[in-house]
């Protein structure tokens, strides 16, 4: 008995080493999530208010979901030092209602894509109608103009039906060059078309995001089945030390 605990040992000592540094990568991915979320809300929450009504949320789900994988990926390194079965059971749980939410969610998000294109052309064209510069949407307009060098959804054209534009014109922030823009430039169509950008940013942001979706649909799911990789070695520890009767001195 006491030789199997010796052949036994050095395999639950590799087990535990690696689900420890698994378990820290784990961890590490959870302070990246917080901070992205943090970031998005102090940084991003007026851009994403152009792409959906409710996805302002989504920095709160990015915060928290970070500050819980960090509490989990710290309580599965506790486990695998203790080596206690049950411990390591609830991490590999809790590691598979992660994965499914990832897979769900980059599922959804490749699916729905379509979907989400078309609520960001209504949610920015109504952006766009009721501009006024001022309030928190306004300044999300300007700053992708300004960023993307676009101008309206489709075309510097769509400003013409805005509130804005029968007292200002074209907002400034369509301007190729600031210094050869006047107010007066802007009130006037056929003028404004040689002072702005040409190409909306509906088509800049959606064929960005059509370019990049197999790149981002492949980090998320690469991102999900890492899970798996946890999961597996948290089982294995957790039955080799009950199986073998195994206790940490």
């Amino acid at each position: 008995m006491a030789s199997r605990r010796m052949e036994t040992k050095p395999v639950i000592t590799c087990l535990k080493t690696l689900l420890i540094i698994y378990s820290f990568i784990f961890w590490i991915t959870g302070v990246i999530l917080l901070a992205v979320g943090a970031w998005g809300k102090f940084t991003l929450g007026n851009y994403i208010s152009l792409i959906a009504e409710n996805s302002t949320n989504a920095p709160y789900v990015l915060i928290g979901t970070g500050s819980s994988i960090i509490v989990f990926g710290l309580f599965g390194c506790f486990a695998t030092c203790r080596g206690s079965p049950w411990m390591l059971k609830l991490y590999a749980m809790f590691l598979s209602l992660v994965f499914l939410a990832e897979l769900v969610a980059g599922i959804s998000g490749f699916v729905f894509r379509h979907e989400i294109k078309d609520t960001f052309l209504r949610t920015y064209t109504e952006a766009v109608l009721e501009y006024n510069g001022n309030d928190e949407r306004g300044r999300a307009v300007d700053s992708v103009q300004r960023h993307l060098n676009c101008c309206g959804v489709q075309s510097y054209y769509n400003w013409s039906a805005s509130a804005y534009w029968a007292e200002h014109g074209i907002p400034a922030s369509c301007c190729k060059n600031d210094n050869d823009c006047s107010e007066q430039d802007l009130r006037n169509m056929t003028i404004a078309a040689s002072k702005v950008h040409q190409k909306g940013c509906y088509e800049l942001v959606t064929s960005f995001m059509e370019r990049n979706m197999g790149i981002i649909a492949g980090v998320a799911f690469g991102i999900a089945f890492s899970q798996l990789i946890g999961m597996l070695l948290a089982c294995c520890l957790s039955r080799f030390i009950t199986a073998n009767q195994y206790e940490m001195v």
